[in-house]
């Protein structure tokens, strides 16, 4: 009985989380009501037993994804409505985009209907559900067949964080440059002044 309950009362709050995502005129609000919907969805996943994805839409989504969006949000300068004109402009496109999409939901409710696909020959066995946890079993996973594909999308990561830091990094007017031997070198006293000002009156800046 918890369970049923617990599941409609996070089934209706990620829908609502989600539907107010879209609908609010302020970006901030939607991205925490997408924070919310993401805590939602973490307790859906719990529910189903999906221990691990829980975690991940928790650490991965909420604690780098969503906040990220809330700091580009809050720190740059986003000229709304010029973004509003752009989804005027290229509303078609987007209409169009979500025709597809639904008609790649119909097609895999209709593969899921249809039954799993028959893999008895290439696949590999699989531990007991019962026997092994989620979490252990699927790393037992990524870790032995998986393990060269993981390792490229960790190359990749890593490729995609020096990229941004030598974009970061590039000389641009107007720009003053890091300059990290000064800062090495520079001692307490050159970086501090000690005062002793009289009671009442301050300090001299």
């Amino acid at each position: 009985m918890i369970q049923t309950l617990a599941f409609y009362l996070f089934a209706i709050m990620v829908c609502l989380s989600g539907l107010l995502t879209i609908t609010a005129r302020n970006p901030v609000h939607s991205v925490l009501w997408l924070i919310l919907a993401f805590f939602n969805a973490a307790g859906l996943m719990l529910l189903l037993g999906a221990e691990f994805i829980a975690m991940l839409l928790v650490i991965v989504y909420v604690g780098a994804v969503a906040v990220l969006f809330l700091f580009v949000v809050m720190m740059l300068d986003i000229d709304f409505s010029e973004l509003r004109a752009g989804v005027a402009r290229y509303a078609i496109f987007g209409f169009a985009l979500a025709a597809a999409m639904a008609v790649e939901i119909v097609v895999a409710v209709g593969a899921w209907e249809a039954g799993p696909i028959q893999t008895a020959g290439r696949a590999a066995p699989t531990p007991d559900p019962a026997a092994v946890p989620n979490i252990q079993a699927l790393g037992t996973l990524l870790y032995t067949k998986y393990l060269f594909v993981f390792e490229g999308a960790g190359l990749v990561l890593l490729v995609a964080m020096i990229g941004a830091i030598v974009l970061t990094h590039r000389n641009r007017g107007g720009v003053r440059k890091q300059n990290i031997a000064y800062q090495n070198r520079r001692r307490p006293q050159d970086a501090t002044r000690m005062t002793n000002p009289p009671v009442g009156q301050g300090v001299e800046l």
